[in-house]
């Protein structure tokens, strides 16, 4: 696991941060933090105000919501039964879910297009169903904050548009905070308000697309050669391997 040093991150309500970087960068290291998982050493992860180490769990999941990577799913449950556990914070003990918590189940599965999921069983679910359930999990917590780690991963080119895309309407129209890990660096120029960039556990770049994808910096964090292109209709970067021999 990839130590943080330096490492100064603020994700305002209404922004899309993207987290780039290559494998071992401390893209995890610094997701395990702001969930409570790891305790820094020094310094603090503060959600909307408050040290994150000092809030329970259930105040902690009222404050920020998280898609994992590889989430551990029971499979004889249905994906409603998980898309449900997102309002587990928001009930006290023993008490069942009412009409406010089935709504804000019933947007989440329509926004994620996993409506007609709903009494399927998650052993029987795709890997892109199930990415697609757990996401639909966090939206129904309604919480300030999202954090994503790789949402976009085992999802085809239409739904991992269609993702970046619903996290940037709720940035826009609700208001909602979001940090997402984005291993695609095209992708993540085209949806993201900001970008950082992780090396080594610091901050090699963050800014707009435009100023962190420049190829001398990514040739230098990610080894690579690339020739960096812009989006005809957006304008953004597009990052693409040079040619072989260049």
């Amino acid at each position: 696991m990839t130590a943080l040093r330096g490492v100064s991150l603020v994700v305002s309500g209404g922004e899309l941060v993207g987290l780039i970087g290559p494998n071992g960068s401390g893209k995890s290291t610094l997701v395990r933090a702001v969930t409570g998982v790891l305790h820094p050493g020094a310094g603090q992860v503060r959600l909307l105000g408050v040290e994150a180490g000092s809030l329970s769990q259930r105040q902690r999941a009222l404050r920020v919501a998280v898609v994992p990577q590889n989430p551990a799913l029971p499979d004889a449950f249905t994906a409603l039964e998980v898309v449900l556990m997102g309002r587990t914070p928001h009930l006290r003990l023993l008490e069942n879910e009412g009409r406010r918590d089935l709504k804000a189940v019933s947007r989440a599965m329509r926004a994620t297009d996993t409506m007609e999921l709903a009494d399927r069983r998650i052993g029987e679910l795709s890997g892109g169903e199930r990415q697609r359930v757990v996401l639909a999990r966090a939206l129904a917590q309604e919480t300030p904050l999202l954090l994503l780690d790789e949402p976009t991963a085992h999802l085809d080119i239409g739904h991992q548009a269609s993702v970046l895309e619903l996290m940037r309407r709720l940035c826009l129209q609700q208001k909602r905070g979001v940090l997402a890990v984005v291993h695609d660096l095209t992708l993540a120029a085209q949806f993201c308000d900001r970008l950082v960039m992780l090396s080594h556990g610091e901050i090699a770049a963050q800014g707009t697309a435009a100023q962190v994808l420049q190829a001398p910096v990514i040739q230098q964090v990610y080894g690579a050669s690339v020739q960096v292109l812009v989006h005809p209709e957006t304008g953004r970067p597009v990052v693409a391997p040079s040619a072989p021999g260049e």
